[in-house]
């Protein structure tokens, strides 16, 4: 969770004049934590918005009163918006055009208020620098403190196919993810592709392997049986933190035998796996993608086991 600079610089010069709304506080129950942010502007006298801060009551009042009364504001959620959650939220809503937007640029840790910078933020600073971890979200003294948002996790997600596809529509919009799709060739990929996924062609895209850092996680989806078993030996020669074949039992323990041919050892072969997903969602791109995302963010928060739940891809 951070300040999204690269979105918020991208809607402004698409729309010129935007508004950006942060949750700074949190009391009780709320429909998201702190430093949830999002982007609303004007077109064409119709308000537009991305991102989201819950939804609801508190969602619209802040998304008609973002460009017209930017500021600091409380909101009690059940009293003053009618909204099931018994908490209240405090919003921190700032404009920004071109000239507000340069202002940002250079800095890793985005802290504004009105007046000197009250010393316990400075500290806050000083202590994020020494120990080389971003603090998070707050309001210090009437501050608003935020680090820049940097993707926690690097996913590498191989073919442009269907299947591809859905997988970058479901994963893309997840903030701690940064996606790079590979596939043989710039036409294999759609013409819009969402923001911030990097598209990389490449005719043999084992070759590419070596350039992911060891830590991501990858998805390997491509048209090719060849391609993949060439993917999960590169894979394996490299490192990983976590890599997903799509395919059936019997894709697999061919792909078994000829890894091990190849050199690898159960040990090192078992680390990927294969079947993904959740079988019980069918075999639809789209519900693939999501057993698939379900099972990486459940590995994320150490439930990897259970969520071995697999998926066999028809005609894998």
């Amino acid at each position: 969770m951070g300040f999204d600079l690269d979105a918020l610089r991208a809607a402004v010069a698409a729309h010129g004049r935007v508004a950006r709304v942060v949750i700074a506080e949190v009391a009780g129950s709320a429909p998201r934590e702190v430093g949830c942010a999002m982007l609303v502007w004007n077109d064409g006298g119709t308000l537009r918005q991305s991102g989201t801060i819950g939804g609801g009551a508190l969602e619209l009042m802040a998304a008609e009163q973002a460009l017209r009364a930017p500021g600091v504001s409380r909101h009690p959620l059940g009293p003053g918006l009618g909204q099931c959650c018994g908490g209240a939220v405090t919003l921190w809503t700032e404009v920004f055009d071109a000239a507000a937007l340069a202002a940002l640029e250079g800095a890793e840790i985005i802290a504004r208020g009105e007046g000197t910078r009250p010393l316990a933020v400075q500290r806050l600073i000083d202590r994020a620098r020494a120990q080389g971890k971003p603090p998070e979200p707050q309001l210090v003294q009437g501050w608003m403190v935020e680090p820049l948002a940097r993707p926690a996790r690097q996913l590498w997600i191989w073919g442009a196919g269907h299947v591809g596809r859905a997988m970058v529509g479901v994963m893309a919009p997840l903030p701690e993810l940064a996606i790079t799709w590979v596939d043989t060739g710039p036409e294999r990929f759609p013409d819009e592709v969402p923001q911030g996924v990097t598209v990389l062609p490449a005719a043999d895209p084992a070759l590419t392997v070596p350039h992911a850092p060891k830590e991501a996680d990858h998805l390997i989806l491509t048209y090719s049986h060849e391609l993949d078993l060439a993917l999960c030996h590169a894979l394996l020669s490299h490192d990983f933190g976590f890599a997903g074949l799509i395919g059936s039992e019997t894709k697999w323990a061919r792909f078994r035998k000829r890894l091990q041919a190849l050199g690898h050892g159960d040990a090192q072969i078992a680390r990927i796996t294969c079947p993904i997903g959740q079988k019980i969602y069918g075999r639809h791109p789209q519900a693939i993608a999501i057993g698939v995302a379900g099972q990486l963010l459940g590995q994320k928060k150490g439930e990897g086991t259970a969520c071995r739940t697999h998926f066999s891809a028809s005609g894998a």
